[in-house]
């Protein structure tokens, strides 16, 4: 482990060397690039750069229900992919927060992801900046910053490293509260943590560990599937009393791309989202799984026509809205749940089981 650990310190320190120099192959592999190569099925344009859930439009912003409830459809709006979104979210809260602050491995310089990139420049480095390869540490930090009062925004490079930072967040971050009689808490924190497969990341950058903090009272649990929903999420999470675990599917960080308002909004975290109106069939989903349910759809519909699917996206698994998904099945009689994260005592589980109680 230590040999493994400094291996990746000299690694690190090789690329930091390097500068504003980073080759197309190094923008592949750790930027995630939007990767537009994929193949259409049958005549059918699949992937997240054909979908039809992403507001491209100005006008597709302004008629976007949940944005007009929060007096920012008719705004200004930006083009911004979700890494962006991410950027202008923590930017945002960094200067109408004055007790927030944000760090982790390599957060000052911007991150693997480039997600912080130049806010240590705008903020200081007392507000952003690096901490030690413990993810432990890094959380055990933030929860201490959060129960005296901070708003802490710490992130996890890579979702597949946040085991040893485990303990911290199940029995510490999400009991302090309870255990001191809500004398004291850490609501005041938020992990981010890059998660699910891109396609190149093996089996130690890929890992959707999501299921094993939707077991824990205490914790929220959050997973965006797009530019505007980032950024409306991350700021929920970030002002919620409770503390927050916030899975980013790295695989959308600059494939998801979408006009995203200028100005500070919230979204729910306790309410699904139904993307697509069916009668047929409940079809349920969040993070990068709603693309390939998008297509699945497209191609059920194209192949039986007069079949009518419901898209319904989760967003915050913990808690989770089955209010919305019991009504969708109600009325369609039928339902598919599907996540990337593996299939046994997995999510799905919990919300079919749910369901048919």
């Amino acid at each position: 482990m230590l040999r493994l650990r400094s291996a990746t310190c000299l690694y690190r320190s090789y690329w930091r060397s390097q500068g504003s120099i980073i080759t197309n192959n190094a923008k592949t592999l750790y930027s995630t690039a939007a990767d537009n190569s994929v193949e259409p099925i049958r005549g059918l344009e699949t992937g997240v750069s054909a979908s039809k859930l992403l507001l491209r439009s100005v006008s597709s912003v302004r008629n976007n229900l949940e944005l007009k409830a929060q007096n920012v459809a008719e705004g200004e709006t930006r083009k911004m992919n979700m890494c962006q979104a991410i950027n202008d979210a923590l930017r945002l809260v960094l200067s109408t927060d004055n007790t927030s602050v944000v760090f982790g491995e390599d957060v000052a310089f911007g991150g693997v992801f480039r997600c912080s990139v130049g806010l240590a420049d705008e903020f200081g480095s007392e507000r952003i900046f690096n901490t030690p390869l413990t993810e432990q540490g890094i959380a055990g930090f933030a929860i201490g910053m959060a129960s005296m009062g901070h708003t802490a925004v710490a992130e996890i490079q890579f979702a597949d490293y946040i085991y040893p930072a485990f303990d911290q967040l199940v029995n510490e971050a999400s009991k302090f509260r309870y255990r001191s009689g809500n004398e004291f808490n850490a609501g005041g924190l938020t992990i981010r943590a890059p998660s699910s497969a891109v396609g190149h990341g093996g089996h130690y950058h890929s890992q959707s560990p999501e299921s094993f903090f939707a077991h824990v009272p205490g914790l929220k649990v959050v997973i965006p599937r797009s530019a505007v929903q980032a950024k409306g999420l991350l700021l929920s999470a970030i002002r919620d009393p409770n503390p927050v675990v916030f899975f980013e599917p790295k695989i959308l960080y600059r494939s998801t791309v979408e006009q995203v308002p200028v100005d500070d909004y919230t979204l729910p975290l306790t309410s699904a989202e139904v993307l697509k109106s069916g009668n047929d069939i409940t079809v349920v989903g969040y993070g990068s799984q709603i693309y390939a349910l998008e297509n699945a759809i497209q191609m059920i519909e194209r192949d039986m026509p007069g079949v009518s699917c419901e898209l319904i996206d989760l967003r915050t698994i913990l808690p989770y809205d089955a209010e919305t998904v019991e009504k969708s099945v109600n009325r369609t009689g039928r339902l598919v749940i599907a996540h990337e994260a593996p299939r046994i005592q997995g999510f799905a589980a919990e919300l079919s089981a749910e369901i048919q109680e």
